[in-house]
């Protein structure tokens, strides 16, 4: 097939809509379910490049979550905790093959902004991830193939309209890139920027203690920061994305953004939300949003008589901002990656809050003598990668 009708472009009124290979070629995608349209499929391959340069970088299944072309989360396949488990919404009796726990914990990391994702997997999707998939509310998938069994658990969604892609693994796109902006071809090289461990030699800090573990995180928020919407910043924690701050113009607004988030993922860890007593039939989006709350300034209007009851069986205490900032200073060894370079200090300042403890930024600011100043100031390890990732 060298071209697919979509319904419309970005809105309803933007029509004909379709994707096509401009040297008449086939696609390297096929539609198995559904009807994709112009933001799923933006979605789609965005995302599948995250995952499978994710994959290949740490050698383990990875997933993402996108909304609006660009992730709101992104993991590798690593192991659930106890209670990672229970935020993430795993049953107890759920399998977690790698591929279902990197699923989960993308999913899970931000889990309000994932409501209705597209999800990409680096790996053919499995049974397990398939069910975890079957239970959310999600507007589509890619992957490079499906189990049988898979493929009949996803068609089932959304009444068999839920959209499901297959990409070849073998496509490589042209090294030169196009695109269209008022009736203007655009043209450049395709963004072929890499990360190991080696990109991060060039450390300008004081503390040059940067672990194994630390270089992967690093590598993960490098590699999602390639495919998010600049302004960009990304904190990472044990092989997954815990906060992205998108499409910001101001760079502080994307650490306060990013670094907001990863502070609400980890608020959901503490035994306050823990032991939330939710009503029973209450569904999962609601709960989410209830959490959310909870987790932050507007509490009040969550605790409110007349509001409470709706999702509790007895009204919970209050989560003071003094306890939520005592469990906040317990999140250590975050990574945050940032897509250009820290123009103040002020962003390392906000990053600290957050347990920051590993910075890679391109480097390159006049005031690159300040962010360093600021970074000996709390011990942070910071490399200068060279590499801007900006993405448009």
């Amino acid at each position: 097939m060298n071209e697919i009708e979509l319904k419309y472009g970005c809105n309803p009124n933007q029509k004909p809509a379709r994707i096509y290979m401009q040297d008449g070629g086939d696609l390297p995608v096929t539609v198995l379910n559904g009807r994709p349209g112009y933001i799923n499929f933006l979605d789609a391959l965005n995302g599948i490049q995250l995952v499978m340069e994710m994959k290949a970088a740490t050698g383990l299944p990875s997933a993402t979550s996108f909304k609006h072309v660009s992730p709101a989360g992104a993991a590798t396949g690593k192991e659930l905790s106890d209670i990672e488990r229970k935020i993430y919404r795993v049953e107890d009796d759920d399998e977690l093959t790698p591929l279902a726990a990197a699923y989960a914990r993308a999913r899970g990391a931000d889990r309000m902004s994932s409501f209705g994702d597209f999800i990409s997997l680096s790996d053919i999707c499995d049974v397990a991830t398939a069910k975890l998939i079957k239970r959310e509310v999600s507007d589509g998938i890619i992957a490079p193939g499906y189990e049988p069994e898979a493929l009949e658990i996803l068609k089932a969604k959304k009444k068999g309209n839920y959209n499901i892609i297959q990409i070849d693994s073998n496509y490589k796109p042209d090294p030169i890139e196009h695109k269209q902006v008022f009736g203007i071809t655009f043209e450049q090289g395709h963004n072929d920027a890499l990360f190991n461990a080696d990109s991060f030699k060039d450390i300008v800090t004081k503390n040059k203690a940067l672990t194994a573990d630390a270089i992967n995180d690093l590598i993960i928020s490098m590699i999602t920061l390639k495919y998010t919407q600049s302004n960009s910043v990304c904190y990472v924690k044990n092989g997954q994305a815990i906060g992205i701050g998108a499409g910001q113009q101001s760079r502080i607004h994307c650490t306060r953004l990013a670094g907001d988030k990863a502070d609400k993922w980890w608020l959901r860890h503490a035994p306050q939300v823990l032991a939330l007593p939710f009503k029973e039939k209450i569904g999962r989006a609601d709960r989410d949003n209830a959490i959310d709350l909870y987790t932050g300034e507007d509490q009040k209007d969550l605790l409110a008589d007349g509001t409470w009851e709706n999702f509790f069986t007895k009204k919970p205490d209050v989560f003071s901002e003094e306890e939520r900032e005592a469990f906040i200073a317990k999140n250590t060894d975050v990574a945050l990656g940032s897509d250009a370079f820290f123009p103040f200090g002020d962003n390392i300042e906000r990053a600290a809050k957050s347990g920051v403890k590993y910075i890679a930024e391109p480097g390159g600011s006049i005031r690159d003598d300040n962010v360093i100043e600021t970074c000996d100031k709390y011990g942070i390890v910071m490399a200068f990668t060279g590499v801007r990732l900006f993405h448009h």
